[in-house]
Parts: C-alpha cells; structure tokens; sequence
C-alpha cells in the first residue's frame, strides 16, 4: 500500500477520471466506465463505511483502478484497509509516515481470504506464492 502524507495530497489527477464518493453514497450507482481512481472518504476514523464501500467496489464491482482512502485516516486502520481493497492512503497530518509503514511488517499474513487474497489459508497450501 502507498502512503501519502496529508500535505502531499492532492484531490485531482490531470489527465485521469477521479471520482470523489462520500461515505453515504453507494458505489453500485457509479458509472465506473473509464475512472482511474475513486477517493473514499473516512470523516472520523470511527465511521467505516468507506471499509465496505471499497469491499464492494473491489469484490462486487470488479474495481481495478486505484482506491484511496482520505480523511481521518489513522496508522492503526492501514492493515484493515489494504485488505479490504485500498492501494492508497492519506494520513491524518499528525501521523508518522515512517511508523505508518512499520504496520505492514507487523502483519504478514491472515487466515481469511480478503478483498486482495481471496482464497482462505487452507484453500491456498500447497500453491505457489
């Protein structure tokens, strides 16, 4: 997952189909022919619709561009967010970007499959990584 700090953020992409979804709108609705990038906006970082707004996306819709999540987005959310489809996150402005990174080492590998790895542990012995 790529980190940006909050300063580095910009809303635009020139040249490519960004769209911005708020966390009350539902994804099924977007017409995602041509989009390169959805921003999905956490307003508190206790409010996780982004999290099933990007499952959706990722699992349902067959989203391949990038998913950024933006907003109240804290260190200890990073590991829930790569797996539940996101590439990228901002960080809140008062987040360390060397710690944030330090997250990923922590936690390697999980036994449910996800919106990255579908298939759960079991179903995956044996194959090639």
């Amino acid at each position: 997952m790529k980190l940006i700090a909050a300063s580095a953020h910009s809303t635009g992409a020139e040249g490519l189909k960004v769209i911005e979804l708020a966390n009350t709108e539902d994804p099924r609705a977007l017409d995602l022919a041509g989009v390169a990038r959805i921003d999905l906006n956490f307003p508190k970082f206790t409010d996780g619709r982004a999290y099933s707004q990007a499952f959706l996306l990722r699992r349902r819709l067959g989203f391949t561009g990038e998913l950024r999540a933006t907003g109240d987005v804290l260190i200890d959310q990073l590991v829930q967010m790569e797996r539940t489809g996101f590439d990228v996150a901002v960080l809140r402005a008062d987040q360390n970007i060397d710690f944030a990174q330090r997250q990923f080492d922590r936690f390697r590998g999980f036994y449910q499959g996800d919106a990255v790895i579908v298939k759960p542990h079991f179903a995956r012995e044996g194959e090639a990584a």
